[in-house]
């Protein structure tokens, strides 16, 4: 039995705990379900439209109406270099926000460098939130998203065989279920999964998450709101699915390549580092990173940062052997 009470979290490292400092006022600790409409409508100070990020970045994107779960309409775009001409790999992004926050947009930005340096095109998905749209219509917006761009790789400039999915902490988690649902649903050949501090288990029962409680960023309390705005009062029963919570998938063979990594001070490292052994033991490849005093997201806090420049070259190393 874990004594909460005597659990201490990691260190954070010296400079992020520094950006945690300049955080504190901006972005709260303990997101709670009251906070979700001013969250949505809120934007970090500083922070460019996505048009500006595109034309700082030389891409261009158009819009494109599919359907998504249920048949209803859901949005992707198709992100490219400027004026690209020619083929390559396609990045396929289920963006983050804890299943409540965000748009297909957030972290959009730091596909750049892949976009340009591989020729890449990314489609990334308007999966609609929780708590409005519970399970399972996020993920089944995301394999929707996943379908139509498989299905429409030529008329995209993707080559064949070099799709892609990549998602972020709720998006990474997305992306996992979504590969399972391409395993299972025998659908969409993926060449990897890039799953960078991932949301996986709606349960609350690791160390982690029980160290990660009124400190860092996005934790323990947030994670519940997360996981509860999408999974009602099934969340942590026996009544969820492996695509919403793939921490609870007992079989994990037949996946594409797995990138994962997490920071040794946030929620998810405890599940990150179990998918990552679960994977393994099935016989299958993982990437696995767990960086020394990290908290959830630091390098798009803290970008300038020693730890957070070595997790973004870990990325790129990874890319480069997948994509390369």
């Amino acid at each position: 039995m874990i004594d909460a009470e005597q659990l201490r979290h990691p260190p954070f490292d010296l400079e992020l705990a520094a950006a945690l400092d300049a955080l504190a006022g901006v972005f709260p600790t303990t997101l709670t379900p009251d906070m979700i409409p001013a969250l949505r409508n809120a934007a970090l100070p500083g922070l460019p439209t996505p048009a500006e990020a595109l034309d700082q970045a030389a891409l261009e994107a158009r819009d494109v109406t599919i359907a998504g779960y249920g048949g209803d309409d859901i949005v992707v775009s198709v992100v490219q270099a400027r004026g690209r001409v020619g083929t390559g790999p396609g990045i396929y992004h289920t963006h983050g926000g804890g299943m409540i926050l965000g748009d297909r947009w957030s972290g959009v930005a730091a596909f750049a460098e892949w976009v340009h340096r591989y020729n890449a095109v990314v489609v990334t998905v308007e999966y609609r939130l929780a708590p409005e749209h519970p399970d399972p219509v996020p993920v089944e917006d995301c394999y929707a998203g996943l379908l139509w761009t498989a299905e429409n790789a030529d008329g995209l400039g993707i080559e064949p065989g070099r799709l892609l999915i990549a998602g972020g902490s709720a998006g990474g988690g997305l992306a996992a279920g979504t590969a399972l649902l391409a395993r299972d649903r025998q659908g969409p050949a993926l060449i990897g999964q890039l799953l960078m501090y991932p949301m996986l288990d709606d349960r609350d029962a690791t160390v982690s998450t029980l160290q990660i409680d009124g400190v860092g960023v996005w934790d323990r309390g947030s994670n519940i709101t997360g996981w509860s705005a999408l999974l009602g009062e099934r969340r942590g029963t026996d009544d969820v699915s492996i695509y919403a919570a793939p921490a609870r998938a007992a079989d994990l063979s037949g996946l594409p390549p797995a990138f994962i990594d997490c920071g040794s001070s946030e929620v998810f490292r405890d599940e990150d580092v179990a998918y990552a052994t679960a994977i393994w033991a099935a016989g299958g490849q993982a990437e696995l990173h767990v960086w020394p005093g990290g908290f959830h997201g630091f390098e798009g806090f803290a970008p300038q940062a020693v730890l957070s420049q070595q997790m973004v070259a870990a990325r790129d190393n990874w890319v480069a052997r997948i994509l390369g």
